[in-house]
Formats: C-alpha cells, structure tokens, sequence
C-alpha cells in the first residue's frame, strides 16, 4: 500500500486535467532556473522548463541536467517521511519514529536548558544552504528563534569564496568587483581563471553571454589544472597549471606587462598605490613596491617566465605570449573561478588577477574586468524576514570544528571578532538543509571523531530531506520540504538580473514540513509563535516580498498574479553595469582607505606578517603544495570541482545523474602508468589525514602530477570505516587560509595505488 502523501500510480492520473505550476529550485546552485512543474491530481508527473523566445539580452532560463532530474529527488523512495530521534551512538544512523510534538518538544527544551547553562553563544547553526537558498533559508528560521531567545554564536564568510570575499577589498574596497554580462560583448580577450561556468552555472545566463562574446569575435582562453567542460565548449586555448601555483604565472605575466612597457602608466599614476617606489604609503620602503618586487630589487628573484615555469608548470614561451595579448587586446577582461583561491595562501590568487587588471587598465572600462571576487548585482527582491542577533561574537564559518574544540580558547588572532573570549565552546548545533556538518567540511574523518563525543556536542538537530552522512549524526532528525512543497522566490548568487518565482506545486508528501513551520511551531513553546511569524504564512510573506519590491524597489515589478503566471522577472536596464566605472571616472573614490586601487596595501603590512600574509599580491608557497618536501611521501597534488551533476553534494543519490556523470578521478595517463592503473580500475587514494576507493579515469584532460575527483559525493565508509565512495574530504585539511581563516579545500597532497 502506498504511504500518505506518496506519489499516485500512472493508471489513476491518465484521464486527469494537468495544472503547470512554475516553481524554481532554491538549492545552492548559482543558477537559479524555471521549472515548470506538470501536476495532475497533486502529483508531479514530469518537469519542462523555460521556452520563452531569446532575445539577445534576455536569454532563456534554461534547467541543466540536475533541473531535469529533480522529480527523481522529489519522488526518491529514501525520503525522510517523519520525525526522528536517536536510538544508538550517535554517528550510527539508528533512529526511530516519534511524533511531531514530541521532537518539537525536545528541540525547545533543550535550547532552554543549553542556553540557561552554558549562555547563548553556546548554540549555534551551522552554515548550510541545501534545499533553503531563498526567502525562507531554514538556517535563517533557527537563527531568528535562537535571536529571539537569547541569541547565538554568528559566523561570516562563506566556504565557496572564502578567501577572495576578504582579500578583493584590501585591493578595491568592496567585493563588487564585476560587471553585468552583457558587458562582455564588448571584449576582445577574455581569461577564465579557473572558472568552469558550463559544469557549476554560476548563473543561469551566463554561459549565453559567453557565446554571443565569441561570436562577436572574443578570443577565450581557460587556465585550470583540467580541460573542462567550459574549455571544451568556449575556449580557443587549455593552459594547464599546477594547483596553488597560479600567482607564479600572475607575477611573471606582470613581469612581462612591466618590463615590455605594455602596462597602462596612465591609469596606474591616476588610480594606483604601491606600484613603484614614488606610489608607497608614507613609512613604507620603495624596494616593497610591486615593481620592486617583480624585478627582484629586494630578494634578487626576478619574476621572469622562466623563474614561473619552474614552478606552476606552464612554459615560459606560453607566459609570455597571454601576458602580451592579456596587456594588448583593449579591452580584456580577466574572470577569476574561486577553485584557485580555496587553497592554503587563495587570497593572494585573488589579488594578484587584481593586480593584473590594474596594469593594463581594464578596471573600470566596458568590455573589461576588474578580477577579483566578481560579485555584481542592481536588482533583486525585498527580504522581509529580518532579526537581529543580541549576541554579538562571529567565527569564520570554517573554523566552527575549532569552536566546538577549543571555543574559549579562541582568540581575535584565530579570528574570533565581537568579544575577546567566547564563554563556552559550542553545545548545541542547528544542521538544516545542509551536508556541511560531516560531508562538506574538511577531514571527515576527524569530524565524526569529534562529533561523536556527546559531552562535546550535547544536542545536534538536523532538518533535511535525505539521510545524509551529516544526518546520522543528529539527535532529532526532521523531515524538510523540498522546493516543490512550498512558497519561495529564487534569487541568483551574486550577479544576474533576474528572480525566478517559486510556485508551491503540491502539499508535503508524507509528515515532511518546511521550517519555517516547524520554528514556528518551537517559537509557540516560549510564547513567541505571533511574533515570530508576525501573523503570515510562507504564501504571505512571498507576497509582502513582492508588494514591497514593487514600492521599494521598481515599480515595474510584476504583481503576485503576474509573476506566479510567467514564472521569471527580468529586470531591464539602458546600458550595462561596469564595476568601478565611477571611480575611474573621478565620480567618486574607491572605498580603500587610501581612495585608490591598492596593490599595496598599508593594512596588511601593518599586520607584520609579510611572508604569509604579504602586502602585495604574490606567490607564496603553499603547504601541500608543489614545493612542500611532504611531496617525497605523496606525490600527487588533489583537487576537486563541482560537478555538473550535482549541487555540491546534492544529488548524489538520483540514479538519472549518476548515468549522465558516475563518481570517478581523474588521473594523467603518466601518474596511471606509473603506478599500473588501467582506465577502470579501482583506486586507493590515501595521505596522512585517511584513505578512499574510488574508480579511475585515465585521461590527458588532466596535468600530470595532479588527480582530480568531483567534490560532493556522500561519505560511504564500510565497516572498517573506509569510505567508498570517493568523497574527497576524508583527504582535506582543516588548517585555514591565513588571512582569511577560509576553506583551503584545494590544497592536498597524496598517492594512489591500485584497489
């Protein structure tokens, strides 16, 4: 017999009238989107997705393969169908079925008795995005409860662009360093950096933009350690590197610019600090200017090609050649991915492609790029649920395993901001909607050690749709909704002119609920329930989002009706957005503190810890790097991606995105042959910090000396607690970015042997 709410069988809906509901995942993904969902007696029986005409300027919000495959997510036997609590050690993934009231019960009482014991800032949510990346972020629903009785401990930052959102403003001020795509159909050069757009759709129009540019002529280069799938269907050029060297390659095209005469000395007098020794912050010596630095005036080092090919791999003939065509081709655009910049020292990458944009006078111009972060935005939507936190400590969202280890041990030097000591170490952990708990974080196995011990951790709370690794580990586990189960409105990343709107197309299947119901719900336990909810459902809320877009923000904004019925709003604009257009302009000053571009930063020096956190974007060395003499033990520099067939981990139970894109490395038919690894075979892949199985491809489409296995796949360890897999964070570090205290998740030494 089919359970409530399970989906109906073909034979009941063949002589139903159909209903198309536009909806839009909310996952965290970059794109965001129109799904159209095809319902027939409050089932979904398939998806379709935008077929609007494509003008231009407007492209289509095509579904890629994940957004063809979420009815298989929707409809997948595994779903979590009722609360839960823990029956066995935790970690262990026994559970048994409890009732709604009882798990809302026990998460209120235990924020109560955490709370009133170890103070608020012993409770805490972890960063997450999952199934919530829209108005209604499940984290957001228990930041806002935990706000309203008493707080939590915040983080900041984020582990996608950890390192690039601290160290573009030391060069720009502000993180905003892109322009809208359009603008790209005035350039002529374009460098990807890193970027793999086609696999991870950073935005939904993006990759159009990216066609139309090099059918106007745009030539288009990719650097990555990979040939991907965007260098297979944009670029006129693959240059392979070697991880965590791409500031050698920077600082010897910048050579080459200098040197050649090739830079922009206009623009660098007008809008430069530190570029030679009559640009230095007063108190700063001459020979710590960039040109000092890249002719070697200092350490006697010049940053020449052939120094730079010793080290990233890439020949000294090829530096040269995109060092002159990059400073030439006006104007060009150079577009940082933010793989390079997780790795041990990512925020020099980020700011030496800054440096670059800065020489030849591409910031600021149409058709150009300033590098850096990229984040560009003029449109979006009003968020009206808003709360603030009385606690006022933050940890960088990466070092929350520190916090639950060490937390009053933590100090301003570790990152610690809003007080000087923390009065307990985390106790409580809200996990919702997300895989970061175990699976997304660095050194799984350390990890689960740590959360494993119940007098570390006291209470865990997990939301989600799927037993995930993260989910074994919770005390109560709840049964969330997916996008199709509710209101929303989706909002790309960090850049596109669009919102997408989020038409709920069924009810819950099964006791499953959205978390915005369920706090609500914990919010009644402390009397808080009217307050919390200010009387309004999801459905309402979405409206006030949009009433208030209209009033507040353009009046050309669709009503309810209207957006619910075309599915997309695109908002229009008489020329393209070109960041720092103003500033080169002379309207305003950038927001440094100098009011310049700085590529030498006065902060940073002032930091005085110049040979990991220098004040120039340089190449430093990383551990676990290239040069690093653990090298002699393992031989292979690790690095992973997002894989075009899942969101970070989501998805990795659909069957359908498994056929289009199975779990496997990448290994150079070199490194394969070296160790007897046939194309098909099943590999050990092991360092210091644990080991995985996983199936080998054997292609050229990777560098030698580097293996390569997609990020995301699900913990699966046997029972000798060996994973599976192939999940690549059992081999990653938990030893942050210096400055940034971000994810260095790209920097990984091993070795792999034949299974």
């Amino acid at each position: 017999m089919e359970e409530k709410g399970g989906p109906h069988t073909a034979s009941t809906l063949e002589d139903t009238p159909e209903t198309i509901v536009s909806t839009c995942s909310i996952n965290n993904c970059g794109g965001r989107c129109v799904i159209r969902a095809h319902v027939k007696d409050g089932t979904v029986v398939r998806l379709s997705t935008d077929e609007s005409v494509e003008p231009p300027l407007t492209p289509q919000m095509r579904a890629c393969i994940r957004g063809r495959g979420y009815r298989k997510m929707l409809y997948h036997p595994d779903r979590l169908k009722y609360p839960m609590k823990r029956v066995g050690k935790r970690g262990e993934g026994k559970f048994e079925r409890i009732s709604w009231e009882e798990a809302i019960e026990t998460i209120a009482s235990q924020m109560k008795r955490i709370g009133e014991t170890y103070g608020p800032a012993s409770r805490y949510v972890n960063y997450a995005s999952g199934q919530s990346w829209g108005l209604f972020s499940g984290r957001n629903m228990a930041r806002k409860l935990l706000a309203m009785t008493g707080g939590y401990l915040n983080y900041r930052n984020d582990y996608s662009s950890g390192a690039a959102n601290i160290a573009t403003p030391y060069t720009y001020g502000t993180n905003n360093s892109g322009s809208s795509f359009d603008s790209l159909l005035h350039t002529r050069y374009m460098i990807l950096w890193g970027q793999n757009p086609a696999e991870m759709i950073n935005s939904t129009p993006y990759m159009h933009f990216l066609r139309e540019a090099k059918k106007r002529g745009a030539k288009i280069i990719v650097i990555d350690p990979r040939y991907t799938d965007t260098s297979v269907g944009f670029a006129d050029e693959w240059i392979p590197i070697l991880p965590t060297t791409d500031n050698a390659m920077m600082d010897a095209m910048a050579y080459v610019i200098v040197t050649e005469n090739l830079y922009d000395k206009k623009f660098v007098d007008r809008h430069c600090l530190g570029f030679d020794s009559g640009q230095m912050p007063e108190g700063v010596p001459g020979k710590e200017s960039l040109k000092s630095y890249l002719l070697g005036e200092k350490d006697g080092v010049a940053k020449t090609p052939e120094w730079a090919e010793k080290i990233c791999g890439v020949p000294a003939a090829k530096i040269k050649e995109v060092a002159r065509d990059y400073a030439t081709a006006k104007p060009a655009a150079l577009m940082q991915g933010w793989g390079p910049q997780r790795h041990a020292y990512g925020e020099q990458v980020i700011r030496g492609g800054a440096q670059l944009a800065s020489l030849t006078g591409n910031v600021g111009k149409l058709g150009g790029w300033a590098a850096g972060t990229g984040y560009w935005s003029r449109s979006g939507v009003v968020y009206p649920i808003t709360f603030e936190n009385p606690v006022k400590a933050s940890i960088p969202c990466f070092l929350w395993t520190q916090a639950v280890e060490r937390g009053t041990e933590l100090t301003p030097e570790d990152g610690l901001e809003g007080v000087d000591k923390l009065d307990s170490n985390i106790k409580m952990i809200f996990n919702i909607a997300g895989n970061m708990l175990v699976n997304q974080h660095s050194d799984i196995n350390k990890t689960t050690k740590m959360l494993e011990d119940e007098n570390k951790v006291e209470f865990i709370v997990v939301s989600d749709i799927f037993m995930t690794p993260s989910a074994k580990f919770a005390d109560i586990l709840l049964p969330g909704t997916t996008f199709f189960e509710r209101w929303d409105i989706g909002v790309p990343w960090c850049y596109g002119d669009y919102v997408v709107f989020g038409g709920k197309a069924i009810e819950p299947l099964y006791e499953c609920r959205n978390e915005y119901d369920v706090f609500a719900d914990i919010a009644a336990h402390f009397g808080l329930k009217e307050e919390f909810t200010g009387g309004k459902t999801m459905l309402d809320w979405v409206k006030v989002s949009i009433d208030r877009t209209r009033e507040e923000m353009d009046p050309d904004f669709p009503s309810f009706e209207e957006f619910s019925q075309k599915g997309i709003y695109q908002f229009s604009f008489e020329e393209p957005l070109v960041g720092f257009k103003d500033q080169v302009e002379g309207k305003i000053p950038f927001e440094t503190p100098s009011g310049k571009i700085e590529l030498f930063s006065k902060a940073l020096w002032d930091m005085n810890k110049h040979d990991e956190i220098p004040a120039l974007g340089k190449y430093v060395p990383a551990w676990e790097g290239p040069e690093d003499p653990l090298k002699e033990k393992y031989p292979l520099q690790l690095i992973s991606w997002h894989y075009k067939r899942r969101c970070h981990s989501t998805h990795d139970n659909n069957p359908w995105l498994e056929e289009a894109a199975k779990q496997e490395m990448w290994l150079n038919p070199e490194d394969a042959k070296a160790r007897g690894i046939k194309d098909g075979d099943r590999a050990k892949v092991f360092n210091d910090r644990g080991e995985i199985y996983i199936d080998v491809k054997v292609t050229a489409k990777i560098m030698p000396g580097v293996a390569g296995i997609p990020q995301g796949a699900w913990f699966t360890p046997d029972q000798t607690g060996i994973d599976q897999r192939g999940s690549v964070n059992v081999l990653t570090a938990q030893r942050p970015t210096s400055l940034a205290k971000a994810n260095p998740q790209l920097t990984n030494l091993v070795d792999v042997k034949k299974a």
